[in-house]
């Protein structure tokens, strides 16, 4: 189970949108903002904070963000 860094993969997707300049990118471009809106949502925090709490009730988290983790792994990026 992975610690839960929205800040983070919210910076590589703006990042990636920046990079989406190409017309036929445009509706990819438009994907990402809506999962960077959910990621910002209240709902999408409180369900996060939930899990977490959960997490670390078991013992289960380690140092590793998995929304972070998620959007490289979408995006090709270099894993810390």
């Amino acid at each position: 189970v992975f610690i839960l860094d929205t800040d983070r993969a919210l910076v590589l997707l703006e990042e990636y949108c920046k990079k989406l300049r190409k017309p036929e990118e445009q509706q990819l471009k438009k994907a990402i903002r809506k999962v960077m809106g959910i990621f910002k949502s209240s709902l999408f925090q409180a369900l996060l904070g939930s899990f977490k709490k959960k997490a670390t009730r078991h013992g289960t988290t380690s140092h590793t963000s998995l929304p972070a983790a998620l959007a490289c792994d979408v995006l090709g990026c270099p894993k810390d």
